[in-house]
C-alpha cells in the first residue's frame, strides 16, 4: 500500500505520479467518459499539472467504461476463401470472369449486406424506370397517347409528383424496414450466396418459375382484394389513381404491400436459388409491375410475357371474355398482344 499525503488543497491523497497513473490506466478509443475526452486530450498537449484528486477521478472513471471484446459478427463474410486460388482449389476449376467479379466485390460482405442490396435496387428502379414513361405522358404527343389506355385522363407534373413523395414515404417506412427484418425467411428458404455461380440457363428457368408462380397467385390475392371487404379496407387506396401511372405502381396500403410479398416470395421459397437470380427477381418483377401501371398498352416485353402466361391460363381455366370483363381489363389491348 503507497504513503497517502496531505496536499495544499486540503485532499487527501496517494503519492503516485501522474506519469503511472497514465500508464497504469492507459484509455481506449472506444470507452471515452463524460469528461474522458478533456482528459484524453490533456496527454497530447502539455497542460498543467491537474489536482491528484481530479486525475483520480479520470482514471476511475476510464476503468468504469472499459469494454470488453466485441463477439464475433452474427452474419460473417459469405465466402469462406481468402484468395481467388484458394476458391479455384476448391472447385477444381479457374473462376470464370464473372465469379471473379463476384468474389472480389463479395468476399468481404456478409451475406446480410448482399441481401440488403435490395432496398437500393428498389430505390432506384422506383425513381428512375418510371422516369421515360412519365416523360411520354407529359409529353402529350399523339404519336404516343394512340397507345395510351385512358387518353382522355391526364394527370398534371404536381399531382405526378405528390404520387411520387407518398411512394418514397411508404418506400422509407415500409418496404425498407421489411427488407431489413426479412433476412431470415431467405436463410431459411435456402437461398444461398456462394460459389460456384448459377449458369445463365438456370437463371431463366427459375425466373421463369418464379414469373409464373408470382402471376399465379397474385391473381387470386388481387381477387380477394377487389372483394367488398378487401377493397373497402385495403385495396381502394391503390386506386386511388384512377388512371394509372408508372410512379403508382407501388402505391398502396401498407397492408396490400405485406400480403403482396407473399407471392412474390413464393417462387422462390419454392425454388431457391443464388442471390444474384433473387437480385434479378425482385427488380424485374418491380419492372414488370412499372410497366402494367404505365398506362400505355404493352410497353416491354415483360408485360406481353405476362399477359401471354395469363391467356394460356384462361384457355385451359376459364372463359377469357367473362373473366376479362370481371377484371374490366380493356379486351381490346389483351386481344392485339396475343398471337
Amino acid at each position: 500500500r503507497e504513503p497517502s499525503t496531505w496536499n495544499g488543497a486540503g485532499f487527501k491523497t496517494r503519492q503516485k505520479s501522474h506519469s503511472s497513473l497514465l500508464r497504469d490506466q492507459s484509455p481506449t478509443p472506444s470507452a471515452i467518459p463524460i469528461f474522458g475526452f478533456f482528459f484524453t486530450f490533456q496527454y497530447l498537449i502539455p497542460f498543467p499539472q491537474l489536482p491528484p484528486r481530479i486525475t483520480q477521478f479520470a482514471a476511475r472513471s476510464r476503468r468504469r467504461t472499459l469494454q470488453p471484446p466485441l463477439p464475433p459478427s452474427p452474419f460473417p463474410p459469405m465466402l469462406p476463401y481468402k484468395s481467388i486460388e484458394e476458391a479455384a482449389a476448391h472447385l477444381g476449376r479457374n473462376l470464370t470472369y464473372a465469379e471473379t467479379l463476384w468474389f472480389n466485390y463479395s468476399a468481404d460482405k456478409s451475406d446480410y449486406v448482399l441481401f440488403c442490396h435490395n432496398i437500393l435496387f428498389l430505390f432506384l428502379i422506383f425513381s428512375v424506370v418510371p422516369l421515360p414513361i412519365v416523360f411520354i405522358q407529359l409529353l402529350r404527343s399523339p404519336s404516343f397517347d394512340k397507345y395510351k389506355i385512358q387518353p382522355k385522363v391526364q394527370l398534371s407534373t404536381a399531382e405526378i409528383f405528390k404520387c411520387y413523395k407518398d411512394v418514397m414515404l411508404t418506400f422509407f417506412f415500409i418496404v425498407g424496414p421489411l427488407q431489413l427484418v426479412s433476412y431470415p425467411s431467405v436463410k431459411i428458404v435456402g437461398i444461398h450466396t456462394g460459389l460456384p455461380l448459377p449458369s445463365g440457363w438456370e437463371i431463366a428457368a427459375q425466373l421463369f418459375v418464379y414469373f409464373v408462380v408470382e402471376d399465379y397467385t397474385n391473381y387470386w390475392v388481387h381477387r380477394f382484394l377487389h372483394g367488398k371487404w378487401g377493397y373497402e379496407n385495403i385495396h381502394k387506396v391503390h386506386h386511388e389513381y384512377t388512371a394509372p401511372i408508372a410512379f403508382a405502381a407501388p402505391y398502396a396500403h401498407w397492408a396490400e404491400i405485406l400480403i403482396l410479398g407473399i407471392p412474390s416470395f413464393l417462387g422462390p421459397a419454392m425454388v431457391p436459388g443464388h442471390m444474384i437470380t433473387f437480385w434479378l427477381w425482385i427488380a424485374l418483377r418491380q419492372m414488370e409491375a412499372i410497366d402494367t401501371h404505365s398506362g400505355y398498352a404493352c410497353i416491354c416485353f415483360l408485360a406481353t410475357l405476362t399477359i401471354y402466361i395469363f391467356h394460356l391460363y384462361l384457355c385451359f381455366y376459364g372463359d377469357r371474355d367473362k373473366i376479362m370483363s370481371t377484371l374490366q381489363i380493356p379486351l381490346i389491348h389483351l386481344k392485339n398482344s396475343f398471337p
